[in-house]
């Protein structure tokens, strides 16, 4: 390779790794086919390797191109935040102005930053807000998100961080259900109730079974990976499962059950990563998710 590749092409080959068609990705890109298909073929030819193949459904991605979509994701993430950072240092006005993209669970996603967020609408209305909501740790670092809620301690040095405090979980079910099926009394008689937990094994809940090791996958009848399904579930009746004590009485209220056995305390983190710390816009965003989480962890049941 003589010359640099433009970033347009590895845009193009994300959208068709995406959409699985020309059409697909010029239709997302707003360009049209025969320049998506000149695109694939000058990063192809450029690259040396056969990036795509044709089948019957579309365009099935060669091992090469799968090896690429990783560093095409961070290019692409870093392009965006370039936008952002240059948006939210355009102006020197008294008015804020830009995009600052937030990541946070599910959870407190849908549960607790709405009415943050529509806080800082009113406070900041010319400052744009991109939510970001996976259980999977955005990486600020390669600024795929601005600003995130994160329920460990970052580790990383290039990052701004505030602890916020400890949010506990406890075991909880609805008052339908326990009218049908009664409350447990031990831990054991859990075993003989329908509950509500997890789905694939990850870091943290092998972390908490050292503790609880009760609570492994076989004891549970319900399985979903969403904490957002989780807590609906229980909402609904469906089985006694685990709740953060502030969502408790939420819509809803729920009943703890067995608080002797079960305290599980996540460590809460609002974070930024450190080429930020003089945008005004990731600021006071920062500041206004920081405080009002703080308010949220303080509540009591």
């Amino acid at each position: 390779m003589s010359k640099p590749i433009p970033w347009e092409w590895y845009r193009t080959f994300l959208a068709v790794l995406r959409e699985g068609s020309l059409s697909g990705a010029s239709r997302v890109l707003a360009i049209t086919q025969p320049t998506a298909g000149r695109h694939i073929a000058a990063l192809e030819s450029a690259l040396d390797q056969v990036l795509f193949t044709r089948s019957q459904t579309g365009l099935l991605a060669t091992d090469a191109a799968l090896a690429l979509r990783g560093l095409a994701e961070t290019m692409e993430s870093t392009a965006s935040a370039l936008t952002r950072t240059a948006t939210n240092f355009s102006r020197n006005g008294t008015t804020l102005r830009g995009v600052v993209r937030v990541a946070a669970s599910e959870v407190i996603g849908i549960e607790v930053l709405p009415s943050l967020i529509a806080r800082i609408r009113e406070a900041y209305p010319q400052i744009v807000i991109e939510l970001v909501l996976s259980n999977r740790l955005q990486d600020l670092l390669h600024r795929e998100a601005d600003i995130a809620i994160r329920m460990t301690a970052p580790q990383q040095e290039q990052l701004i961080a505030r602890r916020i405090g400890s949010i506990e979980l406890g075991i909880y079910a609805s008052a339908a259900y326990l009218a049908r099926h009664g409350s447990p009394e031990t831990p054991e008689d859990l075993r003989a109730h329908s509950l509500v937990g997890f789905d694939q094994d990850t870091p943290y809940i092998r972390e908490a079974q050292q503790r609880y090791p009760l609570l492994t996958r076989d004891i549970f009848s319900l399985h979903t990976d969403s904490d957002v399904a989780q807590l609906n579930l229980i909402r609904a009746g469906a089985g006694i499962g685990i709740c953060q004590l502030q969502l408790a009485n939420r819509y809803i209220p729920l009943q703890r059950l067995l608080a002797d056995y079960f305290s599980y305390y996540l460590d809460t983190w609002v974070v930024m990563h450190e080429d930020l710390r003089n945008s005004r816009c990731c600021k006071a965003v920062f500041d206004i998710l920081a405080e009002g989480m703080q308010q949220y962890i303080s509540q009591v049941e």
